[in-house]
């Protein structure tokens, strides 16, 4: 029986056999494209091969890419672990063809490697054709229908429709009609009973898709109409978790040797047994070998766990694995961190980055958890308060908001304890929470964005801004977009001097000349391997010529800046180890930010030994040397990629002296180091487990930076009266200050005793209770909480309520002895909150026995005793 490696290796090989050039897997993260957070099939990053936006180098390709399907239409999440087919993350094991071979081979060649290669029995498979659509005005695949008679009987090619037969990537890009290969992995007598072509697309654990040969042959447009595209392609994509199944005769995905690994550490960790039933703990153990292999590669490609967009889908992920582990594997602490070396060993030879990477993706697992289990508990617990006190099976959206603002669930995951206890959840009503909840908001207006106007299909584009800052060019492309109800443009340019936001270096701004209009370009940004410039508005002339220039001072500055960061990761390697790697930058005209894996708060010697060996390199005045090369000799060479990126066959490597600093950029630089003038860090901070932030300047803003500093150290000086030594001066300073507040403090406690005394001169009793309320002279709001706690230790059975007019404002302080709470029901907190805080305009809360207010409204602070004492 054959393992998953060497299934997968066959598989390329095969086609390899055939003219096709292995190519690896893009990373799961996807950048420079807004339709797409992670790379959901195996065509995303062949996506401008099939728009024709770019030229595929080699016509025929395959591999096997990680995919990841969690969100929008290809939502998996809530079968994963249910099930014994579905998964977050999966390899995609696929074959390529750019304007080359279609239909005839594709299916041939399809049939020969699961028949004859893979020596699947014929009589187990059945194939599916697009069938048609009459609304799109679509024929049935008539091609497809014909090739597939050349080796499988009529009766086994099945109609599909649309639903099942027709690919889409999304609501808008490349489509078109697919067969699929289903195979019935069901013992014979089943099979025999009931024929296998009336379970296909039935949903039948036992009989499945296998592989799915998309003809790409149109692209969807906003308007939902199809257009035919340049050429024709071919993709195909078959699940190695399924494919492994059917060939190693197992029954479910997770039984297969590609997570045998995973299960057994988990049973080796929680002393717990995977039983392959559908068991809660079998499922826990399910969604564990499947959600830790979509974290460790997220984060490994450079995607962070966070609260916003594609780092809340990884959240939510790891935080549906922690609670099954922690509810139904009865462990309650980090497991899915001791998990990561597993895969990573697993895959080291086929997606590297994870164990060139796993000491950091362990960090940042491991206080992702504990983040989350210290709240976990709670949150159940107040999960199960919303289940018991549910009457109409339906938990309020604003209690579900409640678990996800407060507790951290994710709506996914209250749903699926809401549906084990025959509940539903109205998401309605989340999602009108949510939305009120500012801070909880997405930052980025939605942009309504119209289809490409195309005024050259045939033009080849191309980026001059390495030697040019300005050129004379044409519109080949313009689309509308709309944004906060304001119009805009976006443009295509033949040739473009702009740099596109990229490798964290922002966009280019500038200028467009059309006869006598000049148009403001205020970004340039990249989608896919399209430059696109935003503008407010078109000239009116889009055929004829026009002149383009970039804004060469703030160009200067950005460069000035991507320089200064190649500097900055070298020195922080050399000074802190070669465990340092980015983790995210921003350059721009103001200054840099360098985000870097590190698992430590850098001391001060430390800060002082990176920027002085910056402004050493700097001194030096290092001629920056910039070449392009294969990605191969440019990594033998010595470097440094960045994990996440996609890089081609040829590279862009930038050398600052090829003893200290050898990176694959594709920014902007200056000639030489010299050109820095001087650089300086700003501050160093957390941003996540295991991620340390730098911000830094150089060049002019590193003057401006400087010279503030030297200002407010002048002032300083100044109003110290200008001491030899202005440290010395401020340490006396807060000393004499120290010793001050000592004072007023003991003087104030003396003034709080003769106060108390003078209270409990006028204690009365009301009801059985003793009663004491006034308004006094204080000097803040926390002495009327210490005269509470203070007369607490000279009465029995009492009610204390204070107040205080302290600089034209109310503050009220109210306490009730522990007895009086039990016997009376009396409740401090609910007392100020309903009662006390209306009358001054303003509010306050705290415990049974001891609560405070703060308002607006002083004149009530009379009212404010009497009313406490008309409650008694």
């Amino acid at each position: 029986m054959m393992t998953s490696a060497e299934i997968r290796q066959k598989f390329l090989d095969f086609f390899k056999s055939r003219g096709h050039e292995i190519v690896p897997s893009a990373p799961i993260v996807v950048k420079n494209d807004p339709t797409l957070m992670f790379t959901n099939a195996g065509m995303n990053q062949f996506k401008d091969f099939f728009l024709g936006h770019k030229i595929a180098s080699a016509k025929r390709v395959v591999d096997t890419q990680k995919c990841l399907r969690v969100s929008g239409k290809h939502n998996d999440l809530e079968e994963v672990g249910v099930d014994t087919y579905h998964h977050t993350m999966f390899e995609m094991l696929g074959n390529w063809s750019f304007g080359d071979y279609f239909k005839e081979e594709a299916i041939a060649w399809s049939w020969e490697l699961l028949t004859q290669e893979f020596g699947i029995d014929k009589d187990r498979l059945y194939v599916t054709i697009f069938e048609g659509d009459l609304n799109e005005k679509l024929p049935e695949d008539e091609e497809a229908l014909e090739a597939w008679k050349k080796w499988i009987a009529a009766d086994r090619i099945l109609p599909g429709n649309k639903k099942d037969n027709f690919w889409e990537m999304g609501d808008t890009g490349p489509c078109g009609p697919c067969t699929e290969i289903h195979v019935d992995c069901r013992p014979d007598a089943e099979r025999k009973a009931v024929d296998g072509k009336t379970l296909v697309n039935k949903d039948h654990p036992q009989v499945i898709e296998i592989w799915n040969n998309v003809f790409i042959q149109y692209n969807r447009l906003k308007d939902g109409s199809l257009a035919a595209l340049p050429a024709r392609h071919v993709d195909t994509g078959m699940g190695l978790e399924r494919l492994v199944r059917v060939l190693q005769h197992k029954t479910s995905n997770y039984d297969t040797d590609i997570f045998a690994d995973t299960l057994k550490a988990t049973e080796q960790l929680t002393g717990k047994v995977y039983d392959y039933s559908d068991s809660k703990q079998a499922i826990a153990f399910r969604v564990i070998a499947d959600h830790i292999r979509a974290i460790g590669f997220s984060i490994a490609d450079g995607q962070l766990p966070s609260n916003t967009g594609a780092g809340y889908v990884i959240r939510r992920i790891l935080r549906r694995a922690v609670r099954y582990y922690y509810s139904y594997l009865d462990y309650k602490k980090p497991l899915l961190d001791q998990l990561v070396p597993v895969i990573a060993r697993q895959f080291a030879t086929v997606f590297s980055e994870l164990q060139q990477q796993v000491d950091f993706v362990v960090k940042v697992v491991k206080e992702e958890e504990e983040a989350f289990l210290r709240t976990l508990e709670k949150g159940l617990k107040r999960m199960d308060d919303i289940i018991q006190n549910n009457d109409i099976k339906t938990i309020a959206g604003s209690d579900a908001f409640e678990l996800y603002d407060t507790f951290g669930f994710p709506l996914d995951l209250t749903k699926l304890i809401a549906a084990e206890n025959g509940l539903s959840v109205d998401e309605t009503g989340f999602s009108t929470e949510m939305q009120q909840q500012k801070n909880r908001s997405r930052a980025a207006a939605n942009v309504d964005t119209e289809d490409w106007v195309l005024l050259d299909n045939g033009a080849i584009h191309e980026f001059i801004g390495y030697d040019s800052l300005e050129t004379e060019t044409r519109i080949t492309r313009y689309r509308k977009i709309k944004t906060k109800g304001k119009t805009a443009y976006q443009l295509v340019l033949e040739a473009t001097p702009f740099y596109a936001e990229s490798g964290g270096q922002v966009g280019d701004s500038g200028i467009l000349k059309a006869g006598d209009e000049v148009l403001v370009i205020h970004n340039t940004k990249r989608e896919n391997d399209l430059i696109i410039h935003f503008t407010d508005s078109l000239p009116e002339n889009l055929k004829g010529k026009v002149g383009v220039k970039v804004d060469a001072a703030r160009r200067k500055e950005i460069t000035l800046h991507h320089t200064a960061t190649h500097l900055l990761h070298a020195a922080l390697r050399k000074v802190l180890g070669n465990h340092v790697a980015q983790k995210g930058s921003l350059v721009n005209e103001e200054h840099l930010r360098f985000d870097f894996s590190h698992f430590a708060k850098m001391t001060d010697t430390e800060i002082h030994a990176v920027e002085t060996m910056v402004n050493e390199k700097i001194r030096e005045n290092i001629p920056v040397i910039i070449r392009e090369m294969p990605k191969e000799e440019a990594l033998q060479m010595g470097a440094m990629a960045l994990f996440g990126e996609k890089y081609g066959d040829r590279v862009r490597v930038v050398m600052i002296d090829p003893t200290y600093s050898v990176e694959l950029c594709g920014g902007t630089h200056v000639g030489a180091t010299g050109e820095l003038g001087v650089f300086k860090i700003k501050h160093e901070t957390a941003v996540a487990a295991g991620v340390r932030r730098i911000e830094s300047v150089c060049g002019k803003q590193a003057e401006i930076f400087l010279a503030e500093k030297l200002a407010l150290l002048n002032a300083v000086s100044e109003s110290l009266k200008h001491p030899r030594e202005i440290t010395i001066a401020i340490d006396n300073l807060l000393s004499e200050n120290a010793g001050l507040k000592k004072r007023l403090e003991n003087l104030e406690n003396r003034m709080l005793v003769g106060i108390r005394n003078e209270l409990l001169q006028k204690d009365e009793i009301i009801n059985g209770i003793c009663f004491i309320g006034d308004i006094v002279e204080v000097g803040h709001a926390d002495a009327l909480k210490k005269l509470c706690l203070d007369l607490k230790h000279h009465l029995n059975d009492y009610v204390v309520a204070l107040a205080a007019n302290i600089g034209g404002k109310p503050f009220v302080a109210l306490g009730i002895h522990d007895k009086v709470v039990a016997a009376r029901g009396l409740d401090a907190g609910k007392l100020i909150k309903e009662h006390i805080a209306p009358l001054i305009k303003g509010g306050g809360g705290g415990q049974k026995n001891l609560a405070t207010a703060g308002g607006q409204d002083p004149a009530q602070l009379p009212q404010v005793i009497e009313t406490i004492k008309g409650l008694l």
